[in-house]
């Protein structure tokens, strides 16, 4: 459980440091847009590969 929760913390930090960076050199606001939202559904598929067998489902 604890591995789990160590896991998801690591994730949402390395997602917001991608969101820093898509800030910080991302010129066009379009294409920031768009990879904000890669970055969080990747994160959330990753939060969920690790989340769903605790749960019990695969």
């Amino acid at each position: 459980m604890i591995s789990v929760l160590i896991g998801v913390l690591i994730i949402v930090v390395i997602g917001a440091i991608c969101f820093w960076a898509i800030d910080r050199f991302a010129n066009d606001r379009r294409l920031a847009q768009l990879l904000k939202l890669l970055v969080v559904l990747i994160c959330l598929g990753a939060i969920l590969q690790r989340v769903l067998p605790l749960v019990g489902m695969y």
